[in-house]
């Protein structure tokens, strides 16, 4: 898709990726912890997947949010 394509994120999309971008860090770190202090293999090796999952939905948050910096606005809207 071609960002001349791409309109501006409302503030409520802005906020929503906000959101789930703290939600899928909180995830990964839970999942990390967790699969280091499990003793089963096969549990810990999913525990590293989810890690893995959840970073990369955190990759794509973030890249939502690069490729609509620069359609955003310079100054606040009132």
């Amino acid at each position: 898709m071609q960002s001349t394509n791409m309109q501006p994120l409302t503030g409520k999309e802005l906020e929503y990726i906000v959101d789930s971008i703290s939600n899928e860090e909180l995830l990964l770190k839970q999942c990390a912890a967790t699969a280091a202090s499990i003793q089963q293999p096969a549990i810990q090796q999913a525990c590293l997947q989810l890690a893995r999952t959840h970073e990369h939905h955190l990759n794509v948050l973030s890249n939502a949010l690069q490729q609509h910096q620069q359609l955003a606005p310079m100054q606040p809207q009132q």
